[in-house]
């Protein structure tokens, strides 16, 4: 009997302290890797920095050195194509897709790549949707009346990756929000 007290008194305070420890748990998971970069950028670019913290976790979870399946690279996972024509637009130095890897490099343009969709599409899970699935995906999704332009109807999204992309990005910037703010 004492042997069930003992385990169960033991089960009570490990909960206890997770309990208690909650929000530093979470803040664990819910990193604000690479803030130098992300803070910087978010400011020129008039985006709220616990939104790019949410990219980049959904992205590559803080992995510079991340490359997917289809040749996006770095912490924004962004196509070689994107970031030399963004790098381009906005006279950023960018050599190769190399340059990818490195954390300020990808991140300021990363960042700078979802402030022009913010621009053009006026709403971020729209923005988050483009960011995703193409810029002219999303806009022949909005002409074909499939979503509206708004973001009311994401769950209309047709791509099953890119809804939960965006599905998953916007629960991750509440808890960003709910932790940091």
């Amino acid at each position: 009997m004492r042997r069930i007290i003992l385990i169960l008194t033991t089960i009570i305070v490990i909960l206890l302290i997770i309990l208690l420890n909650f929000k530093n748990i979470q803040k664990l998971i819910y990193r604000q890797d690479y803030s130098e970069y992300v803070e910087k950028y978010a400011k020129e670019y008039n985006i709220d920095p616990l939104l790019i913290y949410a990219i980049i976790k959904a992205e590559s979870n803080f992995n510079n050195d991340a490359v997917s399946s289809k040749g996006a690279a770095g912490l924004m996972q962004l196509m070689d194509e994107t970031a030399e024509e963004v790098a381009t637009n906005v006279s950023i130095e960018y050599v190769s897709n190399d340059s990818l890897h490195d954390p300020e490099t990808n991140i300021r343009i990363g960042v700078k790549y979802f402030a022009d969709l913010i621009a053009i599409f006026q709403n971020e899970a729209i923005s988050l949707a483009a960011y995703n699935a193409g810029m002219g995906t999303v806009q022949g999704w909005i002409d074909d009346g499939i979503i509206e332009a708004d973001g009311s109807d994401i769950e209309n999204i047709p791509y099953n990756e890119t809804n939960m992309y965006v599905r998953k990005i916007l629960k991750d910037y509440d808890i960003y929000r709910n932790l940091y703010n």
